[in-house]
């Protein structure tokens, strides 16, 4: 369990008891301690259960933020063995907001693609925050066409706000490289499972987001936009971001409702950021099962099951009107 230097509001609770439970332990422990000691710590596991049970809409989108939030290079560490990074996109550059390379996860070789949004602000400002450019998504795609020339699954990690909203990135084709993305991995003949680990912002993130197995962790989020910028164009002030996220039904129950994603990863008591290892076990473990599923599959029942499960998001029955 690691204590945070940032705290989010939500969590002054469990702070307060880690506080006395600290206190506790750095003085001799009598027998009325000790008992003290043991209440305490069923005192915390309750609080983190009961908070982080009760999110809001809102407070979700404060833990999918949350800057100790395991990012994709921190997976690459603890779920996966021998990581290869491969850069550039033959045509432009190497960009920092997209991982991508080889990988072994259990017995399978694998290509990972994530974003990443880097831990310190000078990494976070080089990989511009997670905002992927036209390059990075190129450098996806270059990578994802060799995984397929050698029948090697693909996972995807995904962790934006969004692709980046730059003059330069639009005029490198922002919106045509996603779709462009979208498009290949709906036909790509390998096993592609993709699981949002904090947030899922937008085009950013279904330009690596189509695969045969869509999976969130329990406090991530996945949004047609952020929370800010629904609440700026319907409410024209920022100030409206807490209903905004309600409205939008973007946290992971709602979206397995909606059967937006197939599962959801149970996170650690209080959230991934306070127990990175347990977190990276249990996606791990989804990982590993859902690739035995996949990969006995023949390459056409992949895409064209795939494509079907795309299609079918958004359908829905119009009730005829009451009394007509």
């Amino acid at each position: 369990m690691s204590r945070s230097l940032y705290r989010l509001p939500l969590e002054k609770p469990i702070y307060e008891v880690e506080d006395r439970i600290a206190a506790l332990e750095s003085a001799p422990l009598g027998a009325q301690q000790q008992e003290e000691l043991r209440r305490l710590k069923r005192e915390l596991v309750e609080s983190q259960k009961k908070i982080f049970g009760n999110l809001d809409p809102w407070q979700t989108v404060e833990v999918a933020r949350h800057p100790d939030r395991p990012k994709t290079s921190d997976y690459l560490s603890l779920v996966f063995d021998e990581f290869v990074e491969l850069h550039g996109d033959k045509a432009f550059g190497d960009d920092a907001a997209m991982l991508a390379g080889f990988a072994k996860l259990d017995n399978h070789k694998v290509l990972v693609v994530g974003h990443q949004k880097g831990k310190t602000l000078t990494e976070r400002q080089a990989c511009h925050f997670g905002c992927a450019h036209p390059e990075g998504y190129r450098k996806s795609m270059g990578k994802m066409r060799m995984a397929a020339k050698y029948g090697l699954p693909v996972i995807c990690l995904i962790d934006t706000p969004g692709a980046y909203p730059g003059v330069g990135a639009e005029e490198r084709g922002q919106a045509q490289v996603i779709a462009e993305s979208m498009f290949l991995m709906a036909t790509l003949p390998v096993p592609i499972v993709c699981v949002v680990i904090g947030e899922g912002g937008s085009g950013g993130a279904l330009g690596i987001g189509v695969g045969d197995r869509v999976a969130m962790l329990e406090h991530a989020y996945y949004s047609v936009i952020s929370p800010e910028g629904c609440a700026g164009i319907l409410w024209k002030s920022a100030d409206f971001k807490a209903d905004a996220a309600k409205a939008l039904r973007m946290r992971s129950q709602d979206l397995k409702e909606f059967g937006v994603v197939d599962a959801v990863i149970e996170e650690p008591p209080g959230g991934a950021h306070r127990d990175p290892r347990q977190m990276a076990t249990r996606l791990k473990t989804f990982l590993v099962r859902t690739l035995r599923e996949l990969v006995s599959v023949p390459a056409n029942t992949l895409v064209a099951a795939r494509y079907e499960k795309f299609r079918k998001i958004g359908v829905f029955i119009e009730a005829a009107a009451v009394g007509t």
